[in-house]
């Protein structure tokens, strides 16, 4: 009777997922949840979930519990570029919703980066395929944003809206655990997993005019670097290590 129930959980859960119920990336119930709304046991639930993973449908990480499968992101660092250059150049559907806009006392950071007072504070979820994919802040000195609007801001890049050149920039990527606004935001459990990425983007001159924050639940991208064969070191270039 049990390999029976929990093969009948199973083809529910496919079910749900076909459907489009759970989408690509998106986390399923918990265990508990689910042992719970099947009145089963744990033990139960897990074994239609392993199934559904010998199937390529659902996976599971540490920390996240279990999602739909998909493919991470692979976001090079060969260039500067966008999340939605990224995600179009591998055929999802990319949108941007502004969580808050508004012009704001400098945070520190900013302050210290861009030698700024006041900046224009934007903070944004970025989509991948209707699902959250990652939480962006950008902060940009008051006076070049001036003249900027929520919709413009919702609808393109800064790189397009700011009135400079942009010429460079240096990004610094590193792990962090999702607090409870950011686990909100991108549909995770607090305490996850994520990837935290700070950009200080430059202008022709080389003068720091965005610094930006991006925060990306860790099963969904990756970054990647290709490296070439240098002596002494095939490390790329900035690579140190954090003491």
């Amino acid at each position: 009777m049990r390999e029976v129930r929990y093969r009948s959980i199973a083809d529910e859960l496919r079910g749900r997922v076909e459907a489009g119920e759970f989408g690509r990336g998106r986390l399923l119930p918990s265990e508990s949840e689910l042992s719970t709304a099947y009145g089963v046991s744990r033990v139960t639930v897990r074994k239609a979930l392993e199934l559904l993973r010998d199937e390529g449908l659902i996976d599971a990480r540490q920390g996240f519990g279990w999602f739909v499968a998909t493919d991470p992101v692979r976001q090079s660092l060969a260039r500067l570029g966008t999340i939605e250059e990224q995600l179009e150049a591998l055929g999802s559907a990319s949108e941007r919703r502004i969580v808050s806009f508004g012009v704001v006392p400098a945070p520190p950071r900013a302050r210290q980066v861009l030698g700024a007072g006041s900046v224009l504070e934007a903070r944004r979820v970025n989509l991948a395929d209707g699902e959250p994919f990652a939480r962006v802040t950008v902060w940009c000195p008051e006076d070049v944003a001036a003249g900027l609007s929520r919709a413009e801001v919702q609808r393109a890049p800064f790189y397009d809206l700011v009135g400079a050149a942009i010429g460079s920039a240096t990004q610094t990527i590193g792990a962090v655990a999702a607090g409870p606004e950011d686990a909100a935001l991108l549909a995770v459990p607090v305490g996850s997993p994520m990837l935290r990425c700070e950009r200080i983007t430059r202008d022709a001159r080389e003068s720091p005019v965005l610094l930006s924050e991006f925060v990306f639940p860790a099963h969904r991208t990756e970054f990647v670097v290709e490296l070439n064969r240098v002596e002494p070191s095939i490390g790329p270039s900035g690579l140190r290590l954090v003491q």
